[in-house]
């Protein structure tokens, strides 16, 4: 079974600042709850075929896996596939400008779980919307700051 979770969240920054921010892995432990640590696989900077290996806690349990980026479109949208870990996943964040000069990010993950997993899809899926929305909130949160 397919596991497919879309979440957005508006936010009061410039697109540009907004992308730049969320897409440096760099950051992502800042904002996603669930990650405890990024280590770039590849050279930096960010660009189509870097790979940054990911240990993250989810559902009670400890994953590691990496991310291999196959789409950047600066500003636009990033498309992150997993190399390895426990199931096949993609991420996507894209990013578009709102009417008043902030920026609508929606982040989308899908996967095809394997083995147990698949037959927890559905409490995944319902999971995995509650950590986006959590880190996209704190997304929102960090960069709204008067200290953002």
């Amino acid at each position: 079974m397919l596991v497919d979770v879309r979440t957005e969240v508006e936010i009061g920054w410039p697109r540009d600042e907004v992308a730049a921010y969320a897409a440096d892995p760099e950051h992502a432990p800042t904002w996603y709850q669930n990650i405890e640590s990024v280590d770039w696989q590849t050279a930096r900077p960010l660009a189509v075929g870097s790979r940054i290996a990911f240990v993250a806690t989810f559902l009670g349990r400890r994953l590691s896996y990496t991310y291999e980026v196959t789409t950047l479109v600066p500003g636009e949208r990033l498309v992150m596939s997993t190399a390895d870990g426990p199931f096949a996943m993609e991420t996507t964040y894209s990013w578009r400008d709102t009417e008043h000069g902030g920026t609508r990010m929606t982040l989308r993950k899908r996967g095809e779980p394997s083995g147990f997993s698949k037959l927890a899809a559905p409490m995944l899926a319902r999971a995995m919307r509650r950590a986006n929305r959590k880190d996209l909130a704190r997304l929102k949160e960090i960069l709204e700051s008067p200290c953002g």
